[in-house]
């Protein structure tokens, strides 16, 4: 019998801002939820996007923004703020879509998303004065996490930065990945059996983006709960990279 996924919500992080130390928080918030430790190799902590950001400064302030023609003429047609509508495109390095309202962008990361992944929604106290950036390199602020907690409790779990994306063809959002830390973002199941014994040929798992998932649903969206351990899932071990998800232009058949 395998063993049974566990997602715990991290409890008592208070609203952070910028230059808090994040390790340091999430620490505080493990010890203090039941069944949390003592951690082991094979834990993931998911933290979301927006606490990263808060921490690190990925923040816009609104009043300092000017708009480009091309910005206010998108607001006025779709009801958007002319300033949000900049900040997305000085995030952009290739616009995909623009329509309905939305910016579909290409980030310098290479996620392709709307909205360059800015966010106006859950900022905390002052909400409509900022928007919040993605981290600049999300990778990196998962290692400074997983190394905070190593050298706090002796063992570093994974960490997910998460974020939550729409997905072309069906309505709604989920949370996918943004960044790791020890491990392997993909399971790369091709030339292994199927059930039948057949080899699979092009199974590849998204299991940071189903670790990202998971926690979403015991966090929720209105909570006040910005990470979760998740035990069981058993990823592949390693030190991988985001960029390890994100398709090469020669294989995006929508580019």
């Amino acid at each position: 019998m395998s063993e049974p996924l566990l997602v715990l919500p991290l409890e008592g992080i208070p609203e952070v801002r910028p230059g808090d130390d994040l390790g340091a928080l999430l620490g505080d918030a493990l010890a203090r939820t039941p069944g949390a430790l003592a951690l082991r190799a094979d834990d993931v902590l998911v933290v979301t996007q927006k606490i990263v950001s808060k921490a690190e400064g990925a923040i816009v302030e609104l009043d300092a923004v000017e708009p480009r023609p091309e910005a206010v003429e998108f607001a006025a047609r779709w009801g958007r703020d002319a300033r949000q509508v900049e900040v997305v495109l000085r995030q952009a390095i290739r616009v995909v879509r623009a329509d309905l309202g939305v910016l579909v962008v290409e980030t310098r990361h290479g996620f392709v998303l709307a909205n360059a992944g800015v966010d106006a929604s859950n900022v905390g106290p002052r909400f409509g004065q900022i928007v919040l950036l993605l981290p600049d390199d999300p990778d990196a602020s998962a290692r400074r996490i997983r190394a905070a907690l190593a050298a706090r409790f002796g063992i570093g779990p994974a960490v997910v930065i998460s974020d939550s994306m729409g997905r072309p063809w069906r309505f709604g959002i989920t949370d996918c990945a943004i960044g790791v830390a020890g491990l392997r973002p993909l399971d790369d199941l091709r030339g292994t059996p199927d059930a039948d014994g057949r080899p699979m040929s092009a199974t590849i798992r998204a299991v940071a983006d189903e670790i990202a998932s998971a926690a979403e649903l015991a966090l929720g969206k209105t909570a006040r709960r910005p990470a979760a351990l998740v035990r069981g899932a058993s990823p592949p071990p390693g030190e991988g990279s985001i960029a390890e998800v994100v398709f090469p232009p020669e294989y995006d058949l929508f580019r």
